[in-house]
């Protein structure tokens, strides 16, 4: 199930991430407790960020033209193999911080808008 991160708060969808539209519902965690489900899915959705293989990769597609890149172009700069590479973006693409587009045999990922907008909103006090 495709958790995004613009619904942080909201809900749970498993609608592919490119049919979803940001909101603005979630609160900063100052702000209010979180209930156990909320704490559960940012914690989900922080994890995929806590490896600096992904941070890496996330970094690459944002500065990449039109934050998007191919899977061709991300397994050198980092470092690892082509099957490590991929999974690492799917559980970016799954978190709902990344979008997946096919063209002939490679996979391009996108940079979702607001993603990471969205996650310094949420800690920010």
């Amino acid at each position: 199930m495709a958790v995004n991160i613009d619904y942080c708060r909201c809900m749970v969808t498993t609608l592919p991430v490119t049919d979803i539209t940001a909101t603005a519902c979630c609160q900063p965690l100052a702000t209010e407790p979180l209930a156990q489900r909320d704490a559960e899915q940012l914690a989900g959705t922080l994890k995929a960020l806590a490896d600096p293989a992904r941070l890496r990769l996330l970094s690459i597609v944002a500065a990449s033209p039109d934050q998007e890149a191919c899977v061709c172009d991300l397994i050198e700069p980092i470092g690892l193999a082509q099957p490590t590479v991929s999974h690492h973006l799917k559980v970016l693409t799954e978190a709902g911080f990344l979008s997946r587009s096919k063209r002939g045999t490679w996979a391009y990922y996108r940079l979702q808008p607001g993603a990471l907008d969205q996650v310094s909103q949420l800690l920010a006090p």
